[in-house]
């Protein structure tokens, strides 16, 4: 029940996400890890909500993700309260961490506007799953192969 809520949780925040970013064409978030790391999407949620605190395109336009990200986690700390959680350095990397994804950007859901419609979240359920697949998620796959392999192994042996 636990996971089936989480699910839930994850579905309804990944449409208010890609609710709240639609008009930014460099922004397309499928999920809660590699979406995040050139630091586009962070700042296109907090602009979508506050487009009075900073310029966009001056944003977009900053050639390094870890600037990019440190701009939109400055910005959510100064402007709206939400603590400096993330190193910009953690997620911009191939795979950043899903759970600490997951947990900055609920703490921003609490704070801005939260208005999600039906028809991102049938948007969201729509999207192919390998997209949503986590890197975790695949890990974890791969792990229980390996166990079933060798138990299998084990018992022919």
């Amino acid at each position: 029940m636990a996971g089936l809520q989480q699910t839930n949780s994850e579905m309804i925040l990944l449409s208010w996400v890609r609710q709240s970013t639609r008009k930014y064409p460099q922004v397309n978030v499928t999920n809660f890890t590699t979406s995040w790391s050139d630091g586009l999407a962070f700042n296109a949620l907090l602009h979508s909500h506050r487009p009075d605190l900073f310029d966009w395109n001056a944003v977009a336009s900053q050639p390094s993700p870890v600037q990019r990200l440190d701009h939109a986690f400055n910005i959510a700390r100064q402007h709206l309260g939400i603590e400096k959680l993330l190193d910009p350095e953690d997620v911009a990397t191939a795979c950043p961490d899903k759970k600490s994804i997951f947990m900055y950007v609920t703490s921003l859901f609490q704070v801005l506007p939260q208005q999600v419609t039906m028809e991102a979240i049938r948007e969201v359920e729509m999207l192919p799953r390998h997209s949503r697949v986590t890197r975790e998620e695949h890990i974890e796959v791969h792990e229980q192969h390996f166990t079933q392999e060798v138990s299998f192994t084990f018992l022919l042996s």
